[in-house]
């Protein structure tokens, strides 16, 4: 039922180029599309868009959101100290 409610919102949106390019996001990243459909639906339930979505219109809604749900992924290195001197291996 929810999923039907979603849907209807989303065709009234989204024009025909938008929703392949938003189909086509929820098959590689799921979750990222789920949130731009939930700030979709949720623009238009405040009347915050003026007519239908372009795709030029979705892709920046998806650089907003890309940018606010943004992780800063840091890689640290442990280097360890050997106490073992290269100059004792008398082979």
């Amino acid at each position: 039922r929810e999923a039907e409610v979603r849907n209807t919102i989303l065709a009234q949106v989204l024009d025909q180029a938008a929703r392949a390019r938003l189909s086509n996001l929820a098959l590689v990243k799921p979750d990222k599309a789920k949130a731009v459909e939930n700030y979709l639906i949720q623009m238009a339930r405040f009347g915050q868009l003026a007519g239908k979505v372009s795709e030029q219109g979705l892709i920046e809604i998806l650089e907003k959101v890309s940018q606010q749900t943004e992780k800063k992924t840091t890689v640290k290195f442990n280097r360890r100290r050997v106490l073992d001197s290269d100059e004792e291996d008398d082979y």
